[in-house]
Protein backbone atom coordinates (compact mmCIF):
# COMPACT_ATOMS: atom_id res chain seq x y z
CA UNK A 1 0.00 0.00 0.00
CA UNK A 2 1.35 3.42 -0.88
CA UNK A 3 1.63 6.62 1.17
CA UNK A 4 -0.13 9.94 0.35
CA UNK A 5 1.85 12.50 2.66
CA UNK A 6 2.72 16.29 2.81
CA UNK A 7 6.30 17.16 4.20
CA UNK A 8 8.86 19.50 4.86
CA UNK A 9 12.27 18.97 2.85
CA UNK A 10 14.60 19.69 5.96
CA UNK A 11 15.85 15.84 6.75
CA UNK A 12 15.44 14.16 3.70
CA UNK A 13 18.45 11.87 4.06
CA UNK A 14 16.66 8.65 4.95
CA UNK A 15 13.08 9.27 3.30
CA UNK A 16 13.38 6.27 1.50
CA UNK A 17 14.10 3.93 4.62
CA UNK A 18 11.28 5.14 6.50
CA UNK A 19 8.68 5.12 3.51
CA UNK A 20 10.15 2.53 1.34
CA UNK A 21 6.68 2.39 -0.47
CA UNK A 22 6.13 5.54 -0.94
CA UNK A 23 4.10 6.16 -4.43
CA UNK A 24 2.53 9.65 -3.57
CA UNK A 25 4.31 12.88 -2.17
CA UNK A 26 2.87 16.00 -2.03
CA UNK A 27 4.78 18.93 -1.18
CA UNK A 28 3.31 21.92 -2.66
CA UNK A 29 3.06 25.31 -0.96
CA UNK A 30 5.97 24.84 1.00
CA UNK A 31 8.88 27.29 0.36
CA UNK A 32 10.93 24.64 -0.48
CA UNK A 33 14.42 25.99 -2.74
CA UNK A 34 16.15 22.59 -4.07
CA UNK A 35 14.93 19.19 -4.67
CA UNK A 36 18.00 17.30 -2.78
CA UNK A 37 19.76 14.12 -4.51
CA UNK A 38 17.73 11.60 -2.16
CA UNK A 39 14.90 12.24 -3.74
CA UNK A 40 15.90 9.86 -6.24
CA UNK A 41 15.78 6.91 -3.55
CA UNK A 42 12.07 7.02 -3.78
CA UNK A 43 12.03 4.32 -6.58
CA UNK A 44 8.41 3.56 -6.68
CA UNK A 45 6.61 7.05 -6.10
CA UNK A 46 4.58 7.60 -9.09
CA UNK A 47 3.22 11.22 -8.23
CA UNK A 48 5.55 14.35 -6.91
CA UNK A 49 4.05 17.46 -6.57
CA UNK A 50 6.60 20.45 -5.96
CA UNK A 51 4.78 23.30 -7.60
CA UNK A 52 3.63 26.03 -4.97
CA UNK A 53 7.77 26.83 -3.99
CA UNK A 54 10.42 28.66 -4.81
CA UNK A 55 12.51 25.93 -6.27
CA UNK A 56 15.31 27.25 -8.53
CA UNK A 57 17.04 23.95 -9.24
CA UNK A 58 15.77 20.22 -9.96
CA UNK A 59 18.17 17.97 -9.36
CA UNK A 60 19.49 15.25 -11.58
CA UNK A 61 18.40 12.50 -9.70
CA UNK A 62 15.17 13.14 -10.26
CA UNK A 63 15.61 10.90 -13.70
CA UNK A 64 16.14 7.87 -10.79
CA UNK A 65 12.72 7.92 -10.40
CA UNK A 66 11.41 5.32 -13.35
CA UNK A 67 7.94 4.34 -12.24
CA UNK A 68 7.03 8.42 -11.83
CA UNK A 69 3.70 9.38 -13.67
CA UNK A 70 2.86 12.68 -12.59
CA UNK A 71 5.48 15.39 -12.36
CA UNK A 72 4.26 19.15 -10.88
CA UNK A 73 6.66 21.71 -10.94
CA UNK A 74 3.90 25.03 -11.41
CA UNK A 75 4.54 28.40 -10.16
CA UNK A 76 8.23 27.98 -9.31
CA UNK A 77 11.63 29.51 -10.54
CA UNK A 78 12.97 27.27 -12.58
CA UNK A 79 15.32 28.45 -15.47
CA UNK A 80 15.66 25.00 -16.65
CA UNK A 81 14.81 21.48 -16.20
CA UNK A 82 17.84 18.90 -16.05
CA UNK A 83 18.23 16.60 -18.94
CA UNK A 84 17.39 13.53 -17.20
CA UNK A 85 13.64 14.16 -17.05
CA UNK A 86 14.10 12.27 -20.24
CA UNK A 87 14.88 9.19 -18.20
CA UNK A 88 10.93 9.16 -17.10
CA UNK A 89 9.64 6.55 -19.67
CA UNK A 90 6.11 6.40 -17.47
CA UNK A 91 5.92 10.22 -16.76
CA UNK A 92 2.07 10.86 -18.62
CA UNK A 93 1.78 14.60 -17.07
CA UNK A 94 4.47 17.18 -16.87
CA UNK A 95 3.16 20.54 -15.90
CA UNK A 96 5.73 23.49 -15.50
CA UNK A 97 3.70 26.08 -15.72
CA UNK A 98 4.87 29.67 -14.35
CA UNK A 99 8.12 29.34 -14.31
CA UNK A 100 11.31 30.98 -15.99
CA UNK A 101 12.55 28.42 -18.28
CA UNK A 102 14.22 29.80 -21.67
CA UNK A 103 13.68 26.36 -23.02
CA UNK A 104 12.68 22.93 -22.67
CA UNK A 105 15.76 19.79 -22.22
CA UNK A 106 16.10 17.72 -26.24
CA UNK A 107 16.12 14.73 -24.22
CA UNK A 108 11.95 15.27 -23.09
CA UNK A 109 11.19 13.53 -26.30
CA UNK A 110 12.41 10.62 -24.31
CA UNK A 111 9.36 10.50 -22.41
CA UNK A 112 7.51 7.79 -24.20
CA UNK A 113 4.38 7.59 -22.38
CA UNK A 114 3.93 11.87 -21.76
CA UNK A 115 0.59 12.86 -22.77
CA UNK A 116 -0.15 15.96 -21.14
CA UNK A 117 2.45 18.69 -21.22
CA UNK A 118 1.91 22.48 -19.66
CA UNK A 119 4.58 25.05 -20.24
CA UNK A 120 2.78 28.28 -19.97
CA UNK A 121 3.44 31.39 -18.79
CA UNK A 122 7.02 30.95 -19.31
CA UNK A 123 9.91 33.16 -21.60
CA UNK A 124 10.22 29.92 -24.18
CA UNK A 125 11.33 31.14 -27.75
CA UNK A 126 11.18 28.00 -29.56
CA UNK A 127 10.01 24.50 -28.76
CA UNK A 128 12.42 21.33 -29.98
CA UNK A 129 11.45 19.89 -32.98
CA UNK A 130 12.03 16.11 -31.09
CA UNK A 131 8.45 17.07 -29.25
CA UNK A 132 7.32 16.44 -32.72
CA UNK A 133 8.17 12.40 -32.17
CA UNK A 134 6.45 12.10 -28.61
CA UNK A 135 3.92 9.19 -29.11
CA UNK A 136 1.70 9.74 -26.95
CA UNK A 137 1.49 13.21 -26.18
CA UNK A 138 -2.35 14.24 -26.51
CA UNK A 139 -2.81 18.08 -24.78
CA UNK A 140 0.05 20.55 -25.34
CA UNK A 141 -0.70 24.14 -23.55
CA UNK A 142 2.32 26.91 -24.29
CA UNK A 143 0.51 29.92 -23.93
CA UNK A 144 1.93 33.08 -22.56
CA UNK A 145 5.40 32.72 -23.68
CA UNK A 146 7.84 34.10 -26.43
CA UNK A 147 7.52 31.85 -28.97
CA UNK A 148 7.98 33.15 -32.85
CA UNK A 149 7.38 29.90 -34.81
CA UNK A 150 6.48 26.52 -34.00
CA UNK A 151 7.94 23.24 -35.15
CA UNK A 152 6.93 22.38 -39.19
CA UNK A 153 5.61 19.16 -37.77
CA UNK A 154 3.86 19.99 -34.65
CA UNK A 155 0.44 18.33 -34.80
CA UNK A 156 1.80 15.93 -37.65
CA UNK A 157 0.61 13.10 -34.87
CA UNK A 158 -2.66 11.60 -34.47
CA UNK A 159 -2.10 11.53 -30.93
CA UNK A 160 -2.16 14.98 -30.53
CA UNK A 161 -5.53 16.75 -30.47
CA UNK A 162 -5.22 19.65 -28.14
CA UNK A 163 -2.76 22.59 -28.78
CA UNK A 164 -2.84 26.15 -26.43
CA UNK A 165 -0.65 28.88 -27.62
CA UNK A 166 -2.88 32.10 -26.32
CA UNK A 167 -0.55 34.97 -25.57
CA UNK A 168 2.45 34.34 -27.61
CA UNK A 169 2.30 37.97 -29.19
CA UNK A 170 5.49 37.57 -31.59
CA UNK A 171 3.72 34.23 -33.09
CA UNK A 172 1.86 35.22 -36.67
CA UNK A 173 1.38 31.66 -37.67
CA UNK A 174 0.95 27.96 -37.28
CA UNK A 175 2.08 24.97 -38.68
CA UNK A 176 -1.27 24.15 -41.05
CA UNK A 177 -1.06 20.53 -39.03
CA UNK A 178 -2.65 22.35 -36.67
CA UNK A 179 -5.14 23.99 -38.43
CA UNK A 180 -8.05 21.63 -36.70
CA UNK A 181 -5.79 21.19 -33.39
CA UNK A 182 -5.68 24.83 -32.29
CA UNK A 183 -7.99 25.55 -29.12
CA UNK A 184 -6.81 28.74 -28.67
CA UNK A 185 -4.56 31.45 -29.69
CA UNK A 186 -6.03 34.77 -29.25
CA UNK A 187 -3.82 37.36 -27.66
CA UNK A 188 -1.14 36.52 -30.85
CA UNK A 189 -0.24 37.95 -34.00
CA UNK A 190 0.87 41.69 -32.20
CA UNK A 191 3.14 43.86 -34.09
CA UNK A 192 6.76 42.39 -33.61
CA UNK A 193 9.47 43.85 -31.54
CA UNK A 194 12.88 43.85 -32.58
CA UNK A 195 14.40 40.30 -31.21
CA UNK A 196 17.16 39.64 -29.64
CA UNK A 197 17.33 36.55 -32.08
CA UNK A 198 17.56 36.76 -35.79
CA UNK A 199 15.08 34.54 -37.66
CA UNK A 200 14.44 33.83 -41.11
CA UNK A 201 11.39 35.27 -42.40
CA UNK A 202 9.09 35.67 -45.13
CA UNK A 203 5.93 38.26 -46.01
CA UNK A 204 2.46 38.05 -47.56
CA UNK A 205 1.11 40.91 -47.63
CA UNK A 206 0.70 42.90 -44.26
CA UNK A 207 1.89 39.57 -42.09
CA UNK A 208 5.35 38.47 -41.84
CA UNK A 209 5.92 34.76 -40.45
CA UNK A 210 9.46 33.80 -38.57
CA UNK A 211 10.54 30.43 -39.72
CA UNK A 212 12.99 28.15 -37.43
CA UNK A 213 16.46 28.95 -36.96
CA UNK A 214 17.69 25.73 -38.81
CA UNK A 215 16.15 26.83 -42.22
CA UNK A 216 18.75 28.12 -44.30
CA UNK A 217 16.66 28.69 -47.29
CA UNK A 218 13.63 29.60 -48.30
CA UNK A 219 12.17 28.38 -51.90
CA UNK A 220 9.40 29.91 -54.11
CA UNK A 221 7.40 28.58 -56.94
CA UNK A 222 9.70 29.81 -59.50
CA UNK A 223 12.44 27.86 -58.28
CA UNK A 224 13.09 24.82 -60.74
CA UNK A 225 16.19 22.98 -59.35
CA UNK A 226 17.03 22.49 -55.14
CA UNK A 227 19.63 23.16 -53.50
CA UNK A 228 22.86 20.54 -53.45
CA UNK A 229 22.86 20.59 -50.19
CA UNK A 230 19.40 19.62 -49.57
CA UNK A 231 19.59 16.91 -52.17
CA UNK A 232 22.42 15.00 -50.55
CA UNK A 233 20.65 15.03 -47.09
CA UNK A 234 17.48 13.60 -48.90
CA UNK A 235 19.72 10.94 -50.38
CA UNK A 236 21.57 10.26 -47.39
CA UNK A 237 17.99 9.88 -44.99
CA UNK A 238 16.56 7.75 -47.52
CA UNK A 239 19.68 5.37 -47.87
CA UNK A 240 20.31 5.25 -44.40
CA UNK A 241 16.77 5.58 -42.91
CA UNK A 242 14.22 4.38 -45.38
CA UNK A 243 16.55 1.05 -46.01
CA UNK A 244 19.39 0.51 -43.32
CA UNK A 245 17.04 2.08 -40.33
CA UNK A 246 20.19 3.23 -38.77
CA UNK A 247 22.03 6.59 -38.84
CA UNK A 248 24.48 5.58 -36.65
CA UNK A 249 26.18 4.18 -39.40
CA UNK A 250 27.27 7.71 -39.81
CA UNK A 251 29.66 9.51 -37.81
CA UNK A 252 30.82 13.60 -37.22
CA UNK A 253 33.61 12.55 -39.20
CA UNK A 254 31.34 11.71 -42.57
CA UNK A 255 29.34 15.08 -41.93
CA UNK A 256 29.46 18.09 -39.60
CA UNK A 257 27.54 18.41 -36.63
CA UNK A 258 24.73 20.01 -37.59
CA UNK A 259 23.96 18.17 -40.33
CA UNK A 260 24.34 14.91 -38.73
CA UNK A 261 21.16 16.28 -36.03
CA UNK A 262 19.40 17.25 -38.99
CA UNK A 263 18.60 13.65 -40.33
CA UNK A 264 18.41 12.37 -37.27
CA UNK A 265 15.25 14.81 -36.92
CA UNK A 266 14.78 16.30 -39.87
CA UNK A 267 13.02 20.62 -39.78
CA UNK A 268 9.62 18.53 -40.55
CA UNK A 269 7.64 17.06 -43.55
CA UNK A 270 6.25 18.38 -46.63
CA UNK A 271 2.55 18.80 -46.18
CA UNK A 272 1.91 17.69 -49.89
CA UNK A 273 3.88 14.54 -49.68
CA UNK A 274 5.25 13.62 -46.62
CA UNK A 275 8.90 13.69 -47.88
CA UNK A 276 11.20 14.90 -44.77
CA UNK A 277 12.97 18.47 -45.45
CA UNK A 278 16.08 19.62 -44.16
CA UNK A 279 17.56 22.69 -45.12
CA UNK A 280 14.92 24.76 -47.60
CA UNK A 281 11.45 25.13 -47.47
CA UNK A 282 8.22 26.54 -49.53
CA UNK A 283 6.26 28.07 -47.16
CA UNK A 284 2.65 29.01 -48.40
CA UNK A 285 0.15 30.66 -46.49
CA UNK A 286 -3.65 30.45 -45.43
CA UNK A 287 -5.49 33.20 -43.64
CA UNK A 288 -7.93 32.02 -40.91
CA UNK A 289 -10.59 32.94 -42.39
CA UNK A 290 -10.21 30.25 -44.96
CA UNK A 291 -9.80 27.57 -42.55
CA UNK A 292 -12.61 25.86 -40.30
CA UNK A 293 -11.29 27.19 -37.37
CA UNK A 294 -12.28 30.35 -37.90
CA UNK A 295 -15.79 30.29 -36.60
CA UNK A 296 -13.73 29.43 -32.74
CA UNK A 297 -11.77 33.03 -33.25
CA UNK A 298 -14.09 35.49 -34.49
CA UNK A 299 -11.56 37.71 -35.61
CA UNK A 300 -9.42 37.97 -32.34
CA UNK A 301 -6.17 37.07 -33.66
CA UNK A 302 -4.69 37.64 -37.41
CA UNK A 303 -3.05 34.39 -37.08
CA UNK A 304 -2.65 32.61 -39.85
CA UNK A 305 -2.02 28.88 -41.09
CA UNK A 306 1.82 27.92 -43.10
CA UNK A 307 1.73 25.10 -44.89
CA UNK A 308 5.46 23.79 -45.52
CA UNK A 309 6.46 22.23 -49.33
CA UNK A 310 9.41 20.71 -50.28
CA UNK A 311 9.25 21.64 -53.42
CA UNK A 312 7.62 24.27 -55.79
CA UNK A 313 5.72 21.44 -57.11
CA UNK A 314 4.48 20.34 -53.91
CA UNK A 315 3.88 23.94 -53.01
CA UNK A 316 1.34 24.72 -56.03
CA UNK A 317 -0.30 21.77 -55.31
CA UNK A 318 -1.54 21.87 -51.85
CA UNK A 319 -4.53 23.28 -50.76
CA UNK A 320 -5.01 23.13 -46.80
CA UNK A 321 -8.62 22.35 -46.82
CA UNK A 322 -7.98 18.97 -49.85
Amino acid sequence: MGYVQSWHLNSPENLAQKLPNLVELYLHSNNIVVVPEAIGSLVKLQCLDLSDNALEIVCPEIGRLRALRHLRLANNQLQFLPPEVGDLKELQTLDISTNRLLSLPERLHLCLSLQYLTVDRNRLRCVPRHLCHLPSLNELSMAGNRLAFLPLDLGRSRELQYVYVDNNIHLKGLPSYLYNKVIGCSGCGAPIQVSEVKLLSFSSGQLTVFLPAEVKAIGTENDRVLPLQELAMRSLHHTYHSFLKDLNFLSPISLPRSLLELLHCPLGHCHRCSEPMFTIVYPKLFPLRETPMAGLHQGRTPVSFVAYCCSAQCLQTFDLLS
